[in-house]
């Protein structure tokens, strides 16, 4: 518990088994955490195996493959069923250190913000951590690009570590949302949307072998499907078109 909150690790799982031990060890060696979810995106390894084997673990199967927002969609929904009041997303592939999750669940927990970003930028070190140059710099353009079209002021739009109180959660169209990699990006402009403030603290960039990564063509695919979103929020927000990705009710609930 964070003072009289329940707080929920997530990890939306998919061929993890030779890194889900470490990463949950280390989340749980962390105090705050009251339990963990595991959903299992229809993993060809042992993930499903190493994942029943951890104590105080919820785990869950999708039969197919529904893809990484598909997989937090379940993550997400199965946390506030179980009554989390902070719901914070870890990587199972240990890219992110789960050291953080004290200081994210406090600022979600002491009613400072509803969300809470791991952030590789923040520290400067993100290239001398192992981030591919060419990522790096997609990574910089396409946060730019953002910040300019959502009227943010992110320093990266593109991390997977994330804290998220209840009630925003309950808030968020998340079904509208896509299945693919671009969840994420979707995610952050509909808390944008909403008129809630995003939190950042710096994180330790991480790129070993066995970290998880989108190739180089799906990485392109993922751009496009930032640059669209941050499109459609302008138009939205400019009143010409509708979306279901911003819904005019949440925009005048915000005001």
């Amino acid at each position: 518990m964070f003072k009289d909150r329940k707080v929920i690790v997530v990890m939306p799982a998919y061929n993890a088994a030779s890194t889900l031990q470490k990463t949950y060890d280390e989340v749980m060696a962390q105090e705050v955490v009251d339990r963990v979810i595991v959903v299992d995106d229809a993993s060809s390894d042992e993930t499903l195996e190493v994942a029943r084997s951890l104590p105080n673990t919820a785990v869950y199967l999708h039969e197919r493959n529904r893809g990484y927002g598909g997989n937090q969609k379940s993550c997400y929904r199965l946390a506030l069923e179980e009554g989390a009041d902070i719901v914070i997303m870890v990587h199972p592939d240990y890219q992110y250190t789960p050291k953080l999750i004290p200081a994210m669940a406090a600022l979600i927990g002491n009613d400072l913000y509803s969300c809470a970003l791991g952030s590789r930028i923040l520290g400067g070190s993100a290239v001398a951590g192992g981030m591919p140059r060419w990522r790096f710099v997609s990574n910089r353009f396409l946060t730019l690009t953002e910040n300019l079209l959502l009227g943010s002021k992110l320093s990266e739009f593109h991390t997977g570590y994330r804290a998220f109180s209840k009630n925003l959660l309950e808030r968020l169209s998340l079904e509208a949302l896509s299945d693919d990699f671009v969840f994420d990006n979707q995610m952050l402009a509909q808390i944008l949307w909403t008129g809630e403030t995003i939190a950042e603290v710096s994180c330790p960039t991480r790129y070993d072998d066995d970290a998880s990564s989108i190739n180089f063509w799906r990485s392109v695919k993922y751009g496009f499907g930032c640059l669209r979103t941050g499109l459609t929020y302008r138009l939205a927000h400019s009143g010409l078109i509708r979306s279901p990705l911003f819904p005019e009710e949440a925009r005048q609930q915000a005001s």
